[in-house]
């Protein structure tokens, strides 16, 4: 569940980390790569990279607690949600 909702953050907030960032996070999570293999492909340590995905993951979060971008969406999507089955009833009614 906490990879699907930092998948669904960084599709609001992507765009406001840094070029390294995006590329270390879509290796990571899209790209399925190992700690090890982020670090390889950019030449610096396991550490590092652990280091830097645990700070993506706190401006991720940052960016929804100031933002609010998902919460709102479900939200609406409850509200839709509920018109679609009164829809539904005032039809069979």
């Amino acid at each position: 569940m906490k990879k699907h909702n930092l998948v669904v953050l960084y599709d609001y907030y992507g765009n406001l980390l840094t070029e390294n960032q995006q590329k270390i996070f879509e290796d990571t999570y899209f790209h399925d790569h190992s700690l090890a293999e982020v670090s390889e492909i950019n030449n610096v340590s396991r550490n590092a990279i652990h280091k830097q995905l645990k700070s993506i993951e706190e401006k991720l979060n940052h960016y929804e607690d100031k933002l609010g971008l998902m919460k709102k969406r479900e939200e609406i999507l409850k509200i839709v949600k509920a018109e679609s089955l009164v829809a539904d009833i005032d039809h069979l009614i």
